[in-house]
């Protein structure tokens, strides 16, 4: 006798079965449709990339950063765009091959499956990407400033001396202001920019330099203005606060840390606790340099040096003379050359008189 078997199958099971088939044949049969909306929704998410690419590019002109969220959800984009591309040109050639071969035929329905699957999913993943980027509240951050930013300036041509004598100065813990002084032209502009700059150069324990130029008419909130440019964020509810509530804030950031305090071009007085700078000391440990053409101003301020900024020598100011002017000018005729050596002389001596 031939053996029996019998094999129980449920309803559930069934009806499972049922189930993928009838998705299977709906990536098939919606094939042509789904195409359809996935050119549009294509055309949609690039609105939406366009959209949020100005939002960007706006908050990119006021000097901010966009956000790594928002450019990883522009690369997912241009990504999917390549690829819903692809998607598109190969349902042109599924629906050829279709009308060739006819709807039932084997290869065709394969194709059909495989690429309506991958229709049907992208559709999909574009949904989540339109969800994305229409979330996006915000698309840039304020960027931070530099600790040190630099200064265009001219070269030290004879100041190297006075320079190492400033920057030794900086390393000696006792000096917190240092007073820099000298005739008007004399370059103490340039030597505090080399200053500035030389902190780019070399490493040190400062954790940010601040430039403001004060001027002959100082405007103290212009200065504050400057100073927290570069310690907060100077938006207009920072400009609409009293210079008292700004010097607060400024005190309160500059205290928690190490500043380097630049102060070009200062001709009178300025009460530091006013603009809201802690005076340096050895306990906060930062420093302070002031440029002026006054002497006197350097003991008004309670500046721990006074270092004299000099006219350069007279081989020094013909070098730079001739740096500046170039020596194919100078050359061309030697009239020119013996004339200008006899005036920098007479100036010189004039100078001295």
């Amino acid at each position: 006798m031939g053996n029996v078997f019998s094999v129980s199958i449920s309803t559930n099971d069934i009806a499972g079965c049922c189930d993928c088939t009838a998705a299977r044949a709906n990536y098939i049969c919606k094939l042509a449709e789904n195409r359809v909306t996935l050119r549009t929704e294509l055309q949609k998410l690039g609105e939406l990339k366009n959209d949020v690419n100005r939002k960007v590019d706006v908050a990119e002109r006021q000097q901010m950063k966009r956000l790594d969220q928002v450019q990883g959800w522009l690369s997912r984009v241009e990504a999917m765009e390549t690829e819903v591309g692809q998607l598109i040109g190969d349902g042109a050639e599924t629906i050829e091959e279709k009308r060739l071969r006819g709807c039932c035929h084997p290869k065709h329905c394969i194709s059909s499956y495989t690429l309506g699957k991958k229709v049907a999913r992208k559709l999909q993943d574009m949904a989540t990407l339109m969800s994305e980027g229409r979330n996006f509240e915000v698309v840039a951050d304020i960027v931070p400033p530099a600790p040190v930013e630099e200064i265009p300036g001219r070269p030290t041509v004879g100041l190297e001396s006075t320079f190492d004598k400033v920057w030794r100065s900086l390393e000696e813990e006792h000096v917190g202001m240092i007073g820099l002084y000298g005739l008007g032209g004399v370059g103490k502009t340039t030597l505090l920019t080399q200053i500035n700059n030389h902190f780019l150069k070399t490493s040190h324990n400062f954790d940010v330099v601040i430039w403001v130029v004060v001027s002959k008419t100082p405007n103290l909130e212009r200065v504050q203005n400057e100073i927290w440019e570069k310690v907060g964020f100077c938006d207009d509810k920072w400009k609409s606060k009293s210079r008292h509530e700004k010097a607060n804030d400024i005190w309160r950031a500059l205290s928690k840390k190490r500043f380097v305090m630049l102060l070009d071009d200062m001709w009178e007085q300025m009460d530091l606790l006013e603009v809201g700078i802690p005076p340096p000391d050895q306990q906060n440990k930062s420093k302070l340099i002031f440029t002026t053409r006054s002497q006197d101003l350097c003991g008004q301020m309670g500046a721990h040096k006074k270092i004299q900024v000099k006219s350069l020598a007279w081989k020094d100011s013909w070098d730079l003379f001739q740096k500046y002017v170039g020596k194919d000018a100078l050359n061309s005729d030697p009239e020119i050359l013996s004339w200008l050596k006899w005036l920098q002389k007479s100036v010189a001596v004039c100078h001295w008189r």
